[in-house]
């Protein structure tokens, strides 16, 4: 019993210390108790910078509606690559190192497309952007591919590309 007795005063006087309600930490989540900061100037250590939210910034534009009397899958992705958009008011700009690709979703006949390309089409990316394109549908527009990755250019370089969406 003084056991129980003992152990049941001590608990009772350390809750006394502290407000029962107040359940917020010390706040310290850095190395040695340093507490955590984040900076608003570029090029600082803990610089934080805007997080970008692709799929987000795509869900906001509307879908560009295309109709046309193609059947075959190659062709009515070029349709949906050929009415992609190019410009920040249509499409969520992409911004790479050389240059800027345009991501958009393109409703062809009811079939949704997300479509990646180039400003015009005399400029081409490597079919190797396509690819990727496609392996990483899901984390750019937020919805699984449904097929293959269309092209529209060589076989080397190409200047835009399409995927079906499956968004449900």
């Amino acid at each position: 019993m003084k056991k129980i007795l003992l152990s049941t005063i001590a608990v009772f006087a350390l809750a006394a210390c502290e407000d029962p309600y107040n359940r917020s930490g010390v706040g310290f989540t850095g190395i040695d108790g340093e507490p955590r900061t984040l900076s608003d100037v570029p090029g600082a250590v803990s610089f934080l910078p805007d997080a970008t939210n692709i799929p987000a910034e795509l869900a906001l534009l509307p879908s560009i509606p295309v109709v046309t009397d193609q059947t075959e899958a190659e062709k009515v992705a070029r349709v949906a690559i050929d009415n992609g958009g190019r410009s920040d008011t249509n499409s969520v700009v992409l911004t790479g190192s050389d240059m800027n690709l345009f991501l958009s979703t393109v409703s062809v006949n009811g079939t949704l497309f997300g479509v990646l390309r180039t400003e015009n089409n005399s400029t081409r990316v490597d079919n190797n952007v396509g690819a990727a394109f496609g392996q990483n549908a899901e984390q750019f527009t937020g919805c699984l591919p449904a097929g293959d990755v269309f092209r529209k250019g060589s076989s080397s370089r190409s200047s835009g590309f399409a995927v079906a969406l499956n968004c449900n």
